[in-house]
């Protein structure tokens, strides 16, 4: 038993930058390294790549966050905990192997399994957020439920070096290190709940150190452009002292914590994850030295009998295209060019949406009335289930040219996939985590 464990976070979502993970590894100190990289519309994306080819659906971004981690990882005796497996851990975790045979690299991988319960939906479940049949939304893709601690825990007894999971809840890849190390026990529901909130708060990296904070005028963050992401101390009590490496960018304080804390939250006194029902109203924050700060209180009650499982389905494309008018008139040419669109194809459309950007996009025509910048950007979007009718958007965009309004210009057209999400709670019984470990 530990009495103090050190964690670090070097990624907040897929597409996060590397750089600040490598410093965490060499110069943070670290037990644990948690790179948390998977999204709820991520996972369904992975699923269909997968289907494409079945080596492939881990994250895309894997093999570079590896190829510059392992040796980082193995040299200073840190271990890495992440869900970059995404819809495949399998043949991430292969990956992995592959990549330190071809390094020279001793490793060990434990594969977190069970997430995946897409053949154990009927397609008559209601939705969370409709209350409608899962297959009146169109082609199902995916379903992954969110695992807990219970299934990363057997992976830590192993030796591994690192732990691929596929989808489970963001603070649980925390909690898990926390109960491994420090002897907490998953039914002690106060700790649970602590832990709960430290892992939410390091979940999104770079967010508890200011990047997500900033605001040059009101809330200014010194050196973004090396923002550093953050690592914990935590007590064998459940308390914490959340600081980043120094030298890097960004700023850890009381109010940047309390934006995190609240980040994505409902109700604060009812954070539901696998592993407890987090109550967040009596956490305190205080600050310590220059970008440290000292976490105190939450607690919780006892674990869901339901886990959550969010399910991917195909929800058409969306045909978009933008083209560009400056100089005097400039709204009036773009509302010109966009009833011109809207009169040759708008009502073919499912969805038809019209965007005058740096004008409306944003907060819509109410606040931007009394508004007359001199260059404008029009955006059209239209979504339809057959894709070759979707990328008539952008070819009437493009005709602009020469049949639309004077002086467009810069036009772009593109079509692209929808994929949507949504959830239903499925028994807790009916899912079932395994581990597997590979070495190289």
């Amino acid at each position: 038993m530990q009495e103090k464990l050190r964690i670090g976070c070097g990624a907040g979502f897929s597409g996060d930058r590397i750089e600040p993970a490598m410093i965490l590894t060499e110069k943070g100190n670290l037990d644990y390294l948690v790179l948390e990289c998977l999204a709820e519309r991520t996972i369904a994306l992975a699923q269909k790549r997968k289907k494409q080819d079945p080596k492939a659906g881990y994250d895309v971004l894997l093999e570079r966050r590896i190829v510059g981690l392992l040796p980082l990882l193995l040299k200073n005796k840190t271990r890495l905990i992440t869900n970059m497996g995404a819809a495949n851990p399998l043949a991430g975790a292969e990956k992995i192997i592959d990549i330190a045979q071809k390094l020279g690299l001793k490793l060990k991988v434990a594969v977190v399994l069970g997430d995946d319960v897409f053949d154990r939906i009927s397609g008559t479940e209601l939705s969370m957020e409709g209350s409608e049949p899962l297959q009146s939304y169109g082609n199902l893709v995916s379903a992954n439920a969110y695992l807990g601690v219970d299934a990363i825990l057997p992976a830590l007894k192993t030796d591994a070096n690192i732990i691929l999971t596929g989808r489970v809840a963001d603070p649980s890849l925390f909690l898990a290190p926390m109960i491994h190390e420090l002897n907490w026990s998953t039914s002690d529901f106060e700790l649970m709940g602590k832990g709960t909130v430290i892992g939410h708060l390091l979940e999104c990296a770079g967010q508890i150190t200011g990047g997500y904070f900033a605001d040059p005028v009101s809330k200014p963050i010194p050196d973004m452009h090396i923002l550093g992401h953050p690592f914990v101390d935590i007590f064998s009590d459940g308390s914490a002292i959340i600081s980043k490496v120094s030298g890097t960018g960004g700023s850890i304080t009381v109010q940047t914590a309390k934006e995190q804390l609240l980040y994505e939250v409902i109700d604060p006194g009812k954070y539901v994850t696998p592993d407890v029902i987090a109550d967040f109203t009596s956490v305190k924050f205080s600050g310590q030295n220059k970008d440290e700060i000292r976490v105190e209180g939450g607690s919780g009650k006892a674990m869901p009998k339901t886990l959550k499982v969010s399910v991917g389905y195909e929800a058409g494309f969306i045909g978009e295209g933008e083209i560009s008018y400056a100089g005097a008139h400039a709204i009036e040419r773009a509302k010109l060019a966009a009833e011109i669109i809207e009169k040759r194809i708008g009502d073919r459309f499912e969805e038809f949406r019209v965007d005058y950007i740096g004008l409306s996009s944003m907060h819509g025509q109410e606040l931007s009335k009394n508004s007359v910048p001199y260059e404008i950007r029009l955006r059209i979007a239209g979504k339809t289930k057959d894709r070759s009718f979707a990328q008539l958007v952008g070819e009437e965009i493009e005709a602009l040219y020469t049949n639309g309004p004077a002086g467009g210009g810069g036009a772009r057209k593109y079509t692209h996939e929808v994929i949507g999400v949504v959830s239903i709670l499925m028994d807790r019984n009916n899912v079932n985590s395994s581990i597997q470990v590979l070495e190289s």
